[in-house]
């Protein structure tokens, strides 16, 4: 055991036993020599201390340094072992006096890794592949009224072609007959022949007709076949249904005629004799001819949009739109137009209506009421979706002189190419600057070239889809119908009267036959919007990935700066190290000391006046050996 010694006195060093006792202003010391050796010789009282043994002024203390690296690999993880926060690295220290308690831990710290970085592969993933999920809301606020297409379904016969659309129907009735044994004198009133001055050149292409297709074992079909311009390539157009085929037959032959007519024609209303509306009333109000805008469409005959900019200020029948039509079919082209009705089609305000695609019918002789609710949707952008805010970020020319719509870019996309690769455009489209329409006295195989490229957009061949994305922010209107009876049996002679329709019907027709009614209104305000919300925003995906750290790890933000530190830290020392084996290696190759010395200087030989006790005759008297040496 040891003993204690106290020192009274002024400072110096003492001597006791094997301790060495220093004492100085500051303090006292006590320094024990190992056991078995001679004590130290004890100093004179007297004897001042050396330079070396006083301590420094603090001024001249090394400080502590900016940067200091570990001296081995085994003390930088211990180090971090010890002092990080990461759960289960501290008992790799604990442990280390027990193996396997030691390479446990150690195989659970990597599995532990190994299956957060598996997740976070599976994590990034799925975001990589940016999806999106769709949250519905509910608004309330004015809406403006939307745009109501209708048109009568009656195409008429142009002045200007009614010979040759005569030639049509005779030739019509030809193939019918060859096909189905059916006469047309008995119930078809063929059209006026009178003579309306003179008409473009046309000669009817008699090759183009219907035929039988008989298949065995299978349903025969009906259609018609296309060559090409050398008359080696030709394919059949078939239908399984003979009144679809007909159809298509005759508008094939159909759009060749008006093809050939000038672009400014008459106005297809007023060759009529009549109004289509008989009234319009919006909110209690008459409608003025102005909120109206008409068109003829080849197929649908005339048509009337209306454009009234009048927001809906209440829900409910009485604060819509109330129209009484007519539903008059006239016959003039009974194989292109078999029905007998209205076409309908609500949309957007300045959106061209596409009837063939959205349209529906309205039957004569009732009373339609529709209801109408609106949903928008706001899609995202890039990189989570394909959508265009308008024509800036699409690369087909807009052939409508309307707003943006995926199907006004289809169909102005497939007219481009239909006039790139068959040299001319569809009837139907508008047509591209500089470019004419197809009729087969000037291009002959336009309908081969037509009918291969029209399959190769249904079957998604053509880059059109991939060209037209869908618009980022789109409505659509969610439809509910009633119909019912009108006028009554009670009530049609006087309606019919009061509208002056019973002049005009014939004996074999229904009163209610050309007359037909429809309310649209808003069935309530509120409108969803649906909007697409990513999956995993920046945000979120930290906040995924720091769910998962703190599942396999418990730590945080600063515990990965932890690793990131240790890392830095392996770096600089194995750099360190390196540099270290590299020098040793180059000092222990021959000749490596004498480069790094260099030449030494010779010695210079002392005189020869000097004896051998170093005094020389040239040293002043008194002075010792040390200072002739200097």
């Amino acid at each position: 055991m040891g003993a204690t010694l106290h020192v009274i006195g002024t400072p110096g060093k003492l001597r006791k036993a094997g301790t060495v006792v220093q004492t100085t202003s500051e303090g006292l010391g006590i320094w024990k020599y190992p056991q078995g050796q001679p004590p130290l010789p004890p100093l004179p009282e007297d004897t001042p201390p050396r330079p070396e043994d006083r301590p420094l002024p603090p001024e001249d203390r090394p400080g502590e340094r900016l940067v200091e690296l570990h001296t081995s690999f085994r003390e930088l993880f211990t180090f971090f072992c010890t002092n990080a926060t990461i759960h289960g690295t501290i008992r790799l220290v604990c442990s280390r006096q027990n193996r396997l308690k030691t390479a446990s831990w150690g195989l659970l710290l990597v599995g532990a890794l190994g299956a957060l970085y598996w997740q976070f592969g599976l994590l990034f993933e799925q975001y990589w592949r940016y999806p999106v999920i769709m949250t519905v809301s509910v608004h309330s606020e004015r809406k403006l009224f939307p745009s109501v297409t209708l048109c009568d379904m009656n195409p008429h016969r142009p002045s200007p072609a009614r010979r040759h659309l005569q030639a049509l129907d005779e030739f019509a009735q030809e193939n019918i007959y060859s096909l189905y044994k059916f006469n047309f004198s008995e119930s078809w009133e063929g059209p006026f022949a009178e003579d309306l001055g003179p008409e473009p050149s046309f000669q009817l292409d008699r090759g183009i007709r219907l035929q039988r297709l008989n298949h065995p074992g299978r349903q025969s079909k009906v259609g018609f076949r296309l060559c090409n311009s050398t008359g080696g390539d030709c394919f059949y157009r078939v239908y399984s249904s003979g009144v679809t085929a007909a159809r298509e037959w005759y508008r094939f032959h159909y759009m060749n005629i008006l093809a050939l007519l000038p672009p400014t024609r008459e106005d297809s209303h007023r060759s009529h004799g009549g109004h289509f509306v008989f009234s319009c009333r919006y909110n209690g109000r008459d409608c003025q001819a102005r909120h109206f805008q008409t068109f003829h469409h080849p197929t649908y005959g005339s048509c009337y949009t209306f454009n009234g900019a009048w927001a809906a200020q209440h829900p409910g029948i009485t604060h819509g739109i109330s129209l009484v039509l007519r539903t008059e079919q006239q016959d003039h082209l009974p194989l292109l137009s078999t029905e007998n009705g209205i076409k309908v089609m609500i949309h957007r305000r300045n959106q061209t209506p596409f009837l063939e695609h959205r349209g529906f019918s309205i039957r004569p002789g009732t009373e339609t009421t529709i209801g109408i609710r609106e949903d928008e949707v706001h899609r995202l952008g890039s990189p989570y979706g394909h959508c265009s805010d308008g024509m800036e970020a699409v690369d087909v020319p807009l052939l409508y002189n309307a707003t943006y719509t995926m199907q006004a870019c289809l169909v102005s996309c497939f007219q481009q190419l239909m006039v790139e690769t068959c040299s001319c455009g569809y009837y139907l489209y508008p047509l591209p600057v500089g470019a004419e329409y197809c009729s087969y006295t000037r291009h002959p195989a336009w309908g081969h070239c037509f009918y291969r490229l029209y399959r190769d957009l249904e079957t998604h061949r053509l880059p059109c889809a991939s060209r037209c994305p869908r618009p980022c922010r789109e409505s659509s209107y969610k439809l509910s119908a009633g119909t019912s009876r009108w006028p009554s049996s009670k009530s049609a002679d006087w309606i019919l009267a009061v509208l002056g329709k019973r002049g005009h019907q014939k004996p074999s027709q229904s009163p209610r036959s050309n007359i037909a009614k429809m309310n649209i209104f808003y069935q309530e305000l509120n409108y969803r919007t649906v909007d697409e919300t990513p999956v995993y925003s920046v945000p979120q995906l930290l906040s995924a990935m720091g769910s998962l750290w703190s599942l396999w790890f418990g730590s945080s933000v600063l515990s990965v700066l932890e690793l990131l530190e240790l890392l830095l830290d392996a770096t600089a020392l194995a750099l360190l190290l390196c540099c270290r084996r590299l020098r040793r290696a180059w000092r222990s190759q021959p000749g490596a000391a004498t480069r790094a010395s260099g030449p030494r200087p010779e010695a210079t030989p002392l005189p020869s006046d000097c004896g051998p006790d170093l005094k020389c005759s040239g040293t002043p008297a008194g002075a010792s050996a040390e200072e002739s040496r200097l």
